[in-house]
């Protein structure tokens, strides 16, 4: 499994999934950013960890009715086994009819260090989900029990959420835009070159403020907007 250290879970932290998701598609990696999965909050805080899943599939009365006595301890079981730094990925078929998780699930995975959590489905009792400070992703809020629609199946295995594949252990990073979805194996790459797209974002988003025009700047740069890009580093770097 590949350990976060975290030097690069500040540098997955510093650039936007707008920046990663063009990395990843230089590499060919299409499909790596969740559909209609949104921030909990628009003041969400930025979420890196990797990815530790739960499968939910659709109940049924005799089995999650209120008169059952087979109801399923996965649920709980989550909240308890996923580990510190890890995001719990939920996949719930994109069905928001019933919530995927409450405050006293969310709050139990602040408590143990969790980095967020995430389902393509619904969150319950959102106002204490956001007390918590944990960052959480669903597709919309949803009031109704995840029995009325859910029943947790298995943990750490496969799943699909927001149409994406995600398998345990990939690193998940989340902001204000989007949740996307990072191989293991090609994090640090991917790390390195998102946070030099980022530094020179930052010079082009300057130079565009000065009122320069984007032609030879963005999105491809010339010869002399590179030379500028150097000199400006150069100059940042002497007052640092």
């Amino acid at each position: 499994m590949t350990d976060l250290t975290p030097d690069l879970r500040e540098a997955l932290a510093r650039v936007g999934t707008s920046t990663l998701t063009g990395v990843l598609n230089r590499r060919g990696l299409r499909s790596m950013c969740l559909y209609d999965v949104w921030p909990l909050r628009p003041d969400t805080p930025r979420m890196v960890g990797l990815a530790f899943t739960m499968r939910f599939i659709p109940s049924r009365e005799d089995k999650d009715g209120p008169t059952s006595t087979s109801r399923s301890m996965v649920q709980p079981q989550a909240m308890e086994e996923c580990p510190p730094g890890h995001v719990l990925m939920i996949d719930s078929r994109g069905d928001s009819r019933a919530a995927s998780a409450g405050d006293l699930y969310v709050g139990r995975l602040k408590a143990r260090g969790c980095a967020g959590i995430v389902t393509d489905g619904g969150l319950r009792d959102t106002d204490g989900i956001a007390k918590t400070g944990l960052p959480a992703y669903c597709r919309r809020p949803s009031s109704p029990p995840s029995p009325i629609v859910h029943r947790p199946i298995d943990l750490n295995l496969p799943i699909a959420c927001g149409g994406v594949a995600i398998y345990p252990g990939d690193v998940i990073v989340g902001d204000r835009d989007a949740v996307v979805v990072i191989p293991p194996d090609i994090v640090a790459a991917v790390a390195e070159e998102a946070l030099a797209a980022y530094h020179y974002e930052e010079f082009a988003e300057a130079e565009v403020a000065r009122g320069r025009s984007l032609k030879g700047l963005f999105p491809v740069a010339g010869e002399e907007a590179k030379r500028d890009y150097e000199a400006w580093k150069k100059a940042r770097e002497g007052k640092a």
